[in-house]
């Protein structure tokens, strides 16, 4: 019987340290392994005698130098293994097959017909093996489905607790596909999927502490405290949108009126420039960009506005968290400097000892890229759940808010 996948064991311990360092450092031999992990040349040895046979880790060649044939390096095998990530919105779900690595292979975007979380399951699962054949990788193994959607999740049961945009109470979606697939499904916040994956191969990927900061439909921030996302005691820390901006304000979909989404996300500001500018409801984001990028007056005062107020409540996030970096992604980091420079400025006249750097993210499929990773941290952190699998008579009963 092997334990090497029991976290109680070294070997499992030692798997973990081994890939994570390879995953941040890239290929290393042996020794190097055993120098920077304080791991024994043995134990080293034999998690990679595993990894080796698991298909998980290769071998490269050993380069010939003037002191003769150096160490042979070891490197993780991404293409081990396929990861299927879907991201939920109104309407829609963003779809993608990557490697271990996340990587896109095949990406599509599908439409909902309705928010039912029965259709939302036979939508997604009957998605899973055309994402698999258009991978194009018929030996690769599919690890997983990652399904990402925005509001409170309870890890440890793969349940959307609440989620005021679909309008779901207590939906176990994770097991509800996972009937369907016969995978392993993983379910988590949009933002928090987002940030794992900045974490694992992302902007992120060399920091312990840092901010995912998520301007789009909604405003959040996900918190990575030590190398570990912070989900709270209830599974809803990170909600920033949801800080009060305004007392008696606008009311915001959570059914509370002032919050500061309701005010600064991608649509509160387009709300705000059609209404500042009589434009009719047909004018979209583009449009805005498009006025942005002609200098239209309105919307740098939109703009500005929009960044001075998440800059201010941004500060009272780093002044109690500290973070070493914020990773921002969203609808809204289209934007630019226009909506960056006002908050980074906001943010610096308001921390208390330094204001951590703003790193934009600029990649495509980073939000469906983000579920693909609730499948591969997996194999990076025998911490984490070890995901979702249907069964005959798993409870799937359902309820709409």
């Amino acid at each position: 019987m092997k334990l090497k996948g029991d976290q109680s064991t070294s070997r499992a311990l030692n798997r973990r340290l081994i890939l994570n360092l390879l995953r941040q450092e890239g290929p290393k031999s042996r020794a190097e392994i055993a120098t920077i992990t304080g791991l024994s040349p043995a134990a080293v040895t034999f998690v990679i005698a595993d990894l080796i046979e698991e298909g998980h880790v290769t071998e490269g060649k050993a380069v010939a130098g003037l002191s003769g044939r150096r160490p042979i390096p070891v490197e993780i095998n991404y293409t081990n293994g396929l990861a299927i990530g879907f991201k939920l919105m109104v309407g829609s779900v963003e779809c993608v097959v990557t490697d271990l690595a996340t990587n896109p292979l095949a990406s599509c975007r599908l439409t909902l017909i309705d928010n039912e979380p029965e259709n939302v399951a036979k939508t997604l699962a009957e998605a899973v093996p055309m994402l698999v054949e258009a991978a194009g990788r018929p030996q690769a193994r599919l690890a997983g489905v990652g399904i990402s959607v925005p509001g409170v999740i309870d890890n440890g049961q793969a349940i959307c607790v609440r989620s005021f945009r679909f309008k779901w109470n207590n939906v176990p979606l994770a097991s509800m596909v996972a009937q369907r697939v016969k995978v392993p499904v993983w379910l988590e916040d949009d933002t928090n999927a987002y940030a794992i994956a900045q974490q694992l191969f992302g902007l992120g990927r060399q920091y312990r502490d840092m901010a995912v900061l998520a301007i789009g439909v909604g405003i959040s921030c996900a918190l990575i405290v030590d190398g570990k996302l912070y989900r709270g005691a209830h599974g809803a820390a990170g909600k920033f949108g949801h800080t009060l901006h305004e007392e008696n304000g606008r009311l915001c979909e959570c059914g509370k009126r002032g919050c500061l989404m309701a005010y600064y996300s991608e649509p509160a500001m387009l709300r705000t420039w059609r209404e500042a500018t009589r434009r009719d409801d047909n004018q979209n984001l583009s449009d805005m960009l498009e006025a942005a990028r002609a200098g239209d007056a309105e919307v740098s005062r939109i703009l500005g506005e929009a960044g001075a107020g998440i800059g201010k409540a941004l500060a009272n996030l780093v002044n109690i968290t500290d973070p070493e970096v914020i990773v921002v992604g969203g609808e809204a980091v289209s934007f630019g400097d226009a909506l960056f420079d006002p908050l980074k400025s906001s943010m610096a006249a308001r921390t208390f000892f330094a204001s951590p750097p703003l790193l934009p993210d600029w990649e495509d499929n980073s939000w469906a890229r983000g579920a693909a990773a609730l499948v591969t941290q997996k194999f990076f952190d025998f911490e984490t759940s070890g995901g979702t699998m249907g069964s005959s008579d798993a409870d799937t009963t359902t309820s709409a808010a």
